[in-house]
């Protein structure tokens, strides 16, 4: 266990976010769901980086992976399998799953064109990804990057720009042919309401890409 990682030590406070802002979450929530397939009877769904579960636990997705033994703990407790792994080299064979999450873990990843073909590799023939993130060019990207260096958590992350991410997914083989986002007003007020999505990606601060594996 590495100590200075806050999500091996710290994770009950990266997790009480979510209480503490439950109409962001649920705002983030409509979000990916919208674009979400329907979900079988017994899913061979993953979400990637799946930290404490609150996303995989909503959404019906039984299985995880996750770097962080600490904050895994809490994705266990809420009855999610998970796996110990990175997204650049997914403990998962190939073709193996349905349907692949990665759900505002992006800004963790350090080498995301890696991430993006583990992503389709491990993607069954039509298999559906779903990658959800907040842009660096959006009012939460910026609040973010500026509260970096104070933040345990942000200090770790880089976002990265929605066109930058939809280019990379199209060059892994997962062109977009659905999007989304969500919270298109001022951070300050966001918690307020819950927004309902709305379709592109060209703006807001939670944007929710929707990409299917073409078949061999």
């Amino acid at each position: 266990m590495d100590e200075t990682n806050p999500f091996e030590t710290r994770f009950r406070e990266y997790d009480a976010w979510f209480d503490a802002h439950e109409n962001l979450f649920a705002s983030e929530l409509l979000a990916v769901r919208s674009v979400a397939p329907p979900r079988p009877p017994s899913p061979r769904w993953v979400e990637i980086g799946v930290g404490s579960g609150r996303f995989a636990s909503a959404l019906g997705i039984p299985l995880g992976v996750e770097p962080a033994d600490g904050i895994a703990e809490l994705a266990r407790a809420r009855g999610i399998t998970v796996l110990k792994g990175v997204a650049e080299a997914l403990p998962l064979e190939d073709g193996s799953v349905d349907a692949a999450y990665l759900i505002t873990s992006l800004c963790f990843i350090e080498d995301w064109e890696r991430a993006f073909a583990e992503l389709a590799r491990v993607l069954a023939p039509r298999g559906t990804a779903i990658v959800a993130f907040v842009p660096s060019d959006s009012p939460f990207g910026r609040l973010y990057t500026d509260a970096g260096q104070s933040d345990p958590f942000f200090r770790r992350a880089t976002l990265r720009p929605r066109r930058a991410v939809v280019d990379a997914l199209v060059e892994a083989g997962l062109p977009v042919d659905r999007a989304v986002h969500t919270l298109t007003g001022d951070p300050a007020t966001a918690n307020e309401r819950v927004e309902p999505p709305e379709a592109g990606w060209a703006t807001g601060s939670f944007v929710v890409l929707h990409s299917v594996r073409s078949a061999p």
